[in-house]
């Protein structure tokens, strides 16, 4: 039984720090079942819709209860190499776009899309079965296999480097982040917004990846438009026109979206939340995929500037002309009578 679609907002005092205004439409899609290591596993799918124009699918994979830690890091590395996700993915997409077709607009199928995993464990215990905490037992050692997928052994400089995203609120919780996973040690079962809040960063990155994309492929497009504007027989006044009005709705299309999605979640104060969700957009580079777009939308808006100075210089030329051919024939009339 699919619930109905609802705008869900993360569930912690400290989301406070987090204004969304516009929160994605979730979607529980329902279970599934996929094969991980040549094993049945039972999985729950769900979907959000980003108002900017992201949708996200989210598999949860529910591991055994207890395990020892190399047996999860080796679950989590066969579900890394599983090729049911990819297909349960494009399937359950092909088939969520159906349902939605109708109130969506300029619907496409980007070329660019983000994966991200996020491993989540409840607790640590030793093998007597007391209580560890996560801090101390979680060692770059122990979290590189998991989260760095290295076949050899890494420089321990290396490992700070790439592990030290760290971040707690409680004693007994944990969230270390990295480019491509993230662990997630949260010993209350409904607390997913964490999990929440990357998927967000990953939307918004994702949106910055697919206008960059775009960007790249109209910049010789529209050379090549205004080479052909050039060659055309029209009065030089109207010559640049379609290129004119093609740049103003594109950079007005791309400004408008992508300033949508970075407004889409404002951080107000430095809290827990606020700071993972900073460093994840940090990590993700998110920063450097804007400065890009600007760079790209710059070069639209010099086009454009150039192209209507040079569009005002014809005018203003064909009004010259104008004028002394008035004045030529006010003069011709004069001498005739």
């Amino acid at each position: 039984m699919r619930d109905a679609p609802a705008r869900e907002l993360p569930a912690r005092v400290e989301a406070q720090a987090l204004l969304i205004a516009n929160p994605p439409v979730t979607i529980q899609i329902g279970a599934r079942e996929i094969s991980v290591g040549g094993k049945p596993c039972q999985a729950q799918l769900l979907a959000r819709i980003f108002d900017f124009g992201v949708l996200s699918l989210q598999l949860e994979i529910d591991g055994a209860d207890v395990v020892t830690w190399d047996e999860f890091v080796a679950f989590a590395r066969r579900l890394d190499g599983s090729p049911d996700i990819d297909a349960l993915f494009t399937q359950e997409l092909n088939v969520l776009r159906e349902r939605i077709a109708p109130a969506i607009e300029r619907a496409s199928l980007a070329p660019v899309r983000e994966e991200y995993s996020v491993f989540r464990i409840s607790a640590l215990r030793r093998g007597d079965g007391g209580a560890v905490h996560s801090h101390e037992a979680l060692t770059d050692a122990r979290l590189a296999p998991l989260l760095l997928g290295e076949p050899r052994a890494l420089a321990p400089d290396a490992m700070r480097e790439l592990l030290h995203h760290r971040f707690s609120y409680y004693a007994d919780d944990l969230v270390v982040l990295t480019w491509e996973n993230a662990l997630v040690v949260e010993p209350a079962t409904n607390d997913r917004d964490v999990e929440y809040i990357l998927e967000f960063a990953n939307a918004q990155l994702l949106e910055l990846r697919y206008y960059d994309a775009v960007l790249d492929a109209e910049l010789p497009a529209m050379y090549d438009r205004v080479a052909d504007a050039r060659r055309t027989r029209r009065l030089p006044t109207r010559r640049f026109h379609p290129v004119l009005a093609n740049l103003q709705t594109r950079i007005a299309d791309v400004t408008e979206t992508v300033e949508r999605a970075d407004n889409a979640l404002k951080v107000t104060d430095d809290v827990y939340l606020a700071r993972v969700y900073g460093t994840a957009l940090e990590l993700f580079r998110a920063e450097a995929w804007r400065r890009g777009i600007e760079r790209k939308l710059e070069i639209f808006r010099s086009t454009y500037a150039m192209l209507n100075d040079e569009a005002q210089s014809a005018r203003a030329e064909l009004l010259e002309v104008a004028i002394v051919v008035l004045i030529v024939a006010e003069l011709v009339v004069g001498l005739m009578r």
